[in-house]
C-alpha cells in the first residue's frame, strides 16, 4: 500500500494498459480518477473492481483531445481527492497506413488532434500535480524499431517522448519525476492479430506481453521506488528492441 493518501488520473483508463493501470494504483492505495472516451460500461466496471477492493475511484467521460474535458478531469480529482499527486497520460488511437497515401486530413486528425491530448495532459500535469509527484507518458516500442506504414503514430510518439524529456528538467526542481513507459506488443482490444507470429518470432521472451505486466512497471515509477527514474524512456517489450 505504498501510495496510500495519494491521488492518480490515467487516461484511457477503461480498457488495455490503462484498466490494467488504474487497478494496479489502486491495489497499491490510491485514489484513482479514470479518464475514458465512450465505453461507460466498461469504465464503471474499473470503478467497481477498485470499490469491491476498499479503494476510491470515479470515472469521467469526454475526449481527452478536448481541454475542457481535460480541466474538468483534473478539477474533480482535486475536488473528491484533494490534489492530484501521479498522471499516466495513456490515450491515443494507433493509426498505420504507406506514408506517401497519408492525406493533410490523416495529419490533422490523426498526429495533430491526438498530440493536443497528450499536450493538455502532461500541461496541466505539470500545473497541477503535488511536488514530488510522478508523471508517466506511454509510449511505443515501435519507436525504436522503425515499422514500415507507422509513421503517423510514430511521429506522435516521438513527440511525446519529446515533451517529457523537457518536462523532466523543468519539473526537476519540485522533485516530479517525469517518464515515458513504451509497451511493445501487448495483449490488447488494440492489438492486431495478424501480427502475433511476427510479434512472438521478434520478442526475446516468445510471447507478447500482458497489460498487466506493463501496469506494475508503471505502478512502480508511480511509488516511492521511482523517486530516483526521471528523463527516462523504459522499454517494457520483452526484448523486442
Amino acid at each position: 500500500m505504498d501510495l496510500t493518501g495519494k491521488t492518480a488520473i490515467v487516461t484511457g483508463a477503461s480498457r488495455g494498459i490503462g484498466r490494467a493501470t488504474a487497478l494496479a494504483l489502486a491495489a497499491r492505495g490510491a485514489d484513482v480518477a479514470i479518464g475514458y472516451r465512450t465505453r461507460t460500461d466498461a469504465a464503471e466496471e474499473v470503478v467497481r473492481l477498485i470499490e469491491d477492493g476498499g479503494g476510491h475511484a470515479f470515472a469521467r467521460a469526454g475526449d481527452i483531445t478536448d481541454e475542457a474535458t481535460v480541466l474538468a478531469l483534473f478539477d474533480e480529482a482535486t475536488e473528491r481527492f484533494g490534489g492530484v499527486d501521479v498522471v499516466v497520460a495513456n490515450a491515443a488511437r494507433q493509426y498505420v497506413g504507406p506514408f506517401d497515401q497519408l492525406t493533410v486530413q490523416d495529419f490533422d486528425q490523426h498526429l495533430v488532434t491526438e498530440l493536443r491530448g497528450y499536450f493538455l495532459t502532461l500541461r496541466e500535469a505539470a500545473r497541477q500535480v503535488r511536488d514530488h509527484g510522478r508523471i508517466i507518458a506511454v509510449s511505443t516500442v515501435n519507436t525504436r524499431m522503425l515499422l514500415p506504414q507507422m509513421g503517423m503514430y510514430l511521429g506522435l510518439k516521438g513527440a511525446v517522448e519529446q515533451f517529457v524529456r523537457v518536462l523532466s528538467r523543468e519539473l526537476g526542481p519540485r522533485q516530479i519525476t517525469v517518464n515515458t513507459v513504451a509497451p511493445g506488443a501487448t495483449d490488447t482490444d488494440a492489438f492486431q492479430p495478424e501480427m502475433l507470429d511476427l510479434a512472438v518470432s521478434l520478442s526475446a521472451l516468445g510471447r507478447i506481453g500482458q497489460p498487466e505486466e506493463v501496469a506494475e512497471l508503471i505502478a512502480f515509477l508511480a511509488g516511492p521506488g521511482g523517486r530516483w527514474v526521471t528523463n527516462q524512456d523504459i522499454l517494457a517489450g520483452g526484448g523486442l528492441a
